[in-house]
């Protein structure tokens, strides 16, 4: 099965690169990146493709062709709200997201295949924003809202979003070498916060490794019959927003990961 993958330099797509590096059942690996990403030149894998990609506003018919047979997308593409401008962390957040989508379904609307496109949101994100949501909520909330949208509109167009909250990379040790000497869950001060949540409240720990398996399962359709079990079954952390777009908390996360 073929893969796409934006992120990979990152925190959370680092931890996506690995597992589909290991997962034998993924045949080829498009990532799409501003920079060359090391973990894929150490590993020197024929499956991993990597595109370089100035402009994630603007897809290229060349470019989209590389991509046309692909079956699933983990879209880990972020960056913190600390670090730009809000007009910046809208671009990134929200427009790059919607704009490969749109994209994308132009250039392969004659194709009869589904298509998952799995977006890394964040714990915090919601479609009602209050004056007390952070504003990386609001923002990421909306690019849920208008992917929501369209898959009403193309029931091909499978989009989702998964939820992670306090990421940990410690157990990962393959992706370690690889993160920004910037990465939050590094820094001291954040580590603090990153072993409470391992240790005292695990409903919000986010490991790498299983996060990084459930994110690219999404991708490749293999969870949506536990999905729908949950859903049924009424479990928290799990919904649909008009009964197809799937909303999936940490802690629904953590089930489908077997943690809990």
């Amino acid at each position: 099965m073929h893969l796409i993958l934006t992120g990979a330099t990152g925190l959370v797509g680092s931890g996506v690169l690995d597992v589909m590096i290991k997962m034998k059942d993924v045949t080829k690996i498009s990532i799409l990146s501003r920079r060359p990403v090391q973990m894929a030149e150490d590993v020197k894998d024929p499956r991993v493709n990597v595109i370089l990609h100035q402009d994630f506003n603007q897809y290229p018919k060349e470019l989209l062709d590389q991509l046309k047979d692909a079956e699933g997308c983990v879209w880990a593409l972020g960056i913190s709200q600390t670090k730009v401008n809000a007009e910046d962390y809208t671009k990134i957040t929200k427009d790059y997201a919607l704009n490969f989508c749109r994209a994308f379904q132009q250039a392969h609307s004659q194709s009869n295949k589904p298509f998952n496109f799995v977006y890394v949101s964040g714990y915090g994100s919601t479609f009602t924003p209050r004056f007390w949501t952070p504003f990386y909520g609001k923002v990421k909330g909306e690019t849920e809202l208008e992917l929501a949208a369209m898959r009403r509109e193309n029931s091909l167009f499978k989009s989702m979003t998964a939820r992670p909250n306090v990421i940990d990379p410690h157990q990962h040790p393959e992706i370690l070498p690889y993160l920004p000497s910037d990465t939050p869950a590094m820094k001291p001060s954040l580590g603090l916060i990153v072993k409470f949540a391992s240790q005292c409240a695990k409903w919000a720990h986010s490991p790498t490794q299983p996060l990084g398996k459930v994110l690219t399962e999404l991708a490749m359709g293999r969870l949506d019959g536990q999905i729908e079990k949950e859903v049924g079954e009424k479990k928290g952390g799990v919904e649909r927003l008009d009964g197809r777009f799937v909303v999936l908390e940490n802690s629904a996360l953590r089930r489908l990961a077997g943690l809990d």
